[in-house]
Formats: structure tokens, C-alpha cells, sequence
């Protein structure tokens, strides 16, 4: 199934500033996210940032928080899948029914904890989740690795940043093509 962007919304969960030292492949996780919320951001799509417990975690990285600006407020949680929060499940529920966002594309860590407990709960809401395979991360590689082959074989689609951009965009030649292909270069 391809990712549509009138039925898409991102999801990022638990990017936060003591949280995201301890990941494995940082570096490459922050460019990843960084060209997805820039993406979604420039083609008006929904997005949801969650904050596992924040008290002790702390909030959503500064840089990212500046890439989304003050109008999107991130969400505490404190069940590890975001799909067990009524706050963010409510949210959820009504982007698909107000809006046909039914397909949720999503980044963030732990790869094998939130992230895997979420994409498996999606479903479950009559939701499609896409997992942004090099936007994700544990602490460590085979943590990451074993969420992966663990969400695919339960049939959660796994895709890259390049994937879900171009997805969105759907043809070249636009002045959203021109803008966003080129965060990629």
C-alpha cells in the first residue's frame, strides 16, 4: 500500500533530550526526523509528538521542538504505546474521522518499546501504521533490527524517509517536489 498524503499524519514519539543521547545512531535519527517534520510541515499534514513520561525524561529535543514550532504541543504519556493513551488515541480517532488521516506514519524511539508497542496497536484502531525503518532507533542496532523484522512479520509496513517523502509528494515538477527533494541531496 502506498502512503497517501491526504490520509496521512505523522507520528513522532518519545524524541526527547535525555532519552535520545542514549540511542544508537543518533546522528542519522535527527537528519531523518528533521526531513520528515520540514516534509510534513510544508504539505500541511497532522502531526503528533508524544513525550514519554517527561518528569524524568525530559522534553522533545530542542532542535526538533524549533522545527515544529510553537503550534504543536507535545503529548505526555505514560503507557509505552501511544495507542493505550486516551489522550493521544483521541487525537488519533479524530484525525481518521474528521479528516480520513488513517495512515500514520511514524519515527522515534525506543524502536523496541514505544515504537513497536504503538505500530502493533494501530490496527487495532482500524489504523494504518508505516514505521520510517532509518527514522527510528534503540540503544542498541539489534534492539532496532529485531523491532523491525518483529513489525514486518505482523504486517506493519516498514519504509525510509525517501519513501514516505516521495510517497507524499506523488510526481515531480511542483513546487513542493522542487523544495522538499532537495532536503535529501
Amino acid at each position: 500500500m502506498l502512503i497517501q498524503r491526504e490520509r496521512s499524519c505523522l507520528l513522532i514519539v518519545d524524541m526527547q533530550e535525555r532519552l535520545l543521547p542514549a540511542m544508537a545512531g543518533v546522528e542519522p535519527l535527527l537528519h531523518h526526523a528533521g526531513i520528515l517534520i520540514r516534509a510534513a510541515k510544508r504539505l500541511d499534514l497532522p502531526i503528533l509528538v508524544s513525550e514519554q513520561y517527561p518528569k524524568g525524561l525530559g522534553p522533545t529535543d530542542p532542535g526538533l521542538r524549533t522545527l515544529l514550532g510553537n503550534e504543536i504541543e507535545p503529548l505526555p504519556k505514560t503507557h509505552f504505546s501511544c495507542t493505550e493513551d486516551p489522550d493521544i488515541r483521541a487525537r488519533l480517532h479524530a484525525l481518521a474521522r474528521e479528516q480520513g488521516r488513517d495512515q500514520v506514519i511514524i519515527l522515534g524511539v525506543e524502536a523496541h518499546v514505544c515504537v513497536l508497542q504503538t505500530a502493533l496497536g494501530l490496527p487495532k484502531l482500524g489504523l494504518a501504521p508505516f514505521v520510517v525503518g532509518d527514522a527510528v532507533a534503540s540503544r542498541q542496532p539489534e534492539r532496532r533490527q529485531m523491532a523491525l523484522d518483529r513489525m514486518a512479520r505482523h504486517g506493519i509496513e516498514i519504509v525510509t524517509t525517501e519513501m514516505a517523502l516521495f510517497e507524499w509528494l506523488g510526481k515531480a515538477g511542483t513546487p513542493e517536489f522542487k523544495e522538499l527533494s532537495a532536503l535529501i541531496r
